[in-house]
């Protein structure tokens, strides 16, 4: 689909070069300002799920019209460098009243300060507290589904295989938003979106590769719990629903994870959202990109397991 002429050039101005790996305290600074929230006018709860002698903050969104004690699991984006449970405050509310679910989001660890796996060991963690302990939240396993946005839909992703893999819980569902599923984002990958929206589009290819360099060594990126496209198991993986963005560099990456795990017998959805682009889901509650996102993921949530 052809983009705007005037837009396409508004973009282009809007995706200027930023030194990530020299800023990137400057960048988590100007994401918060970005994104204000007021604590007073959301029904949410602070509390903190403890591992070991150390608190992870966790945020609850309560919606408008309760359907019962189910649970969305989210973990935000923000390349496992920015973003925070502030910065997605307004986010979560919002995901929280346009699905009826209570809303969890995690405040895990970011790098470079705690390089993988700390963040990601910590959604593990309050993921399988929250499974295991049904008086957290009055809700039973089948009620709670795991979803994130970009690095947090890698995360998401990441946690159902550890789940499967370590045998504690299991989630029935999950949603992965524009998830980061492979390891190299240069002129190198074999996903044509990472060169044809790797510059112009606000989120660029480059400040994708330094987001995974602060957060992952060389040495590890081809973990499969860094890139779960590289898994050589995909099998047991919860009923799927993956939402991409059309001009978005990592579209490729997460429509071919789907694919994948419908390979290996896994039940899928793979949408793509025309004319959108990375990081939609912040956009105003009244944008279409956002309407037309949850009701995909109401239908999606509506089906039986």
């Amino acid at each position: 689909m052809a983009m705007n002429r005037v837009r396409r050039m508004a973009l282009k101005a809007l995706s200027f070069p930023f030194d990530l790996k020299k800023n990137y305290k400057l960048h988590r600074k100007i994401i918060i300002a970005g994104h204000p929230y007021i604590k007073s006018l959301y029904n949410l709860l602070d509390k903190k799920i403890m591992v070991s002698d150390r608190e992870i903050p966790v945020r609850i969104f309560k919606p408008k019209e309760c359907k019962g004690f189910k649970v969305l699991l989210f973990f935000h984006g923000g390349g496992w460098v920015t973003g925070n449970i502030d910065s997605y405050s307004n986010i979560c509310a919002n995901m929280a009243n346009q699905t009826g679910y209570t809303v969890v989001s995690v405040d895990y660890r970011l790098a470079p300060e705690h390089p993988f796996p700390a963040g990601l060991q910590d959604c593990y963690h309050v993921a399988r507290t929250i499974y295991l302990d049904n008086t957290l939240f009055e809700s039973v396993p089948e009620e709670i589904i795991l979803i994130g946005d970009s690095a947090g839909g890698n995360l998401a992703a990441v946690v159902s295989l550890m789940a499967r893999d370590l045998g504690e819980f299991m989630p029935k569902k999950q949603i992965l938003i524009y998830p980061a599923t492979y390891y190299d984002h240069s002129e190198n990958s074999p996903y044509p979106s990472i060169k044809e929206n790797g510059t112009g589009y606000i989120m660029t290819s480059q400040r994708i590769s330094d987001y995974m360099e602060l957060y992952v060594s060389k040495e590890e990126r081809m973990n499969p719990y860094v890139a779960p496209l590289l898994s050589d198991d995909l099998s047991n993986q919860p009923k799927t629903l993956i939402i991409t963005a059309e001009y978005d560099p990592l579209r490729d990456e997460g429509e071919a994870y789907g694919m994948l795990l419908k390979k290996y017998g896994n039940t899928v959805k793979i949408t793509r959202i025309k004319d959108a682009l990375h990081g939609f889901l912040s956009l105003p509650k009244y944008s279409d990109y956002v309407i037309k996102c949850y009701k995909i993921m109401n239908r999606f949530l509506n089906e039986e397991i």
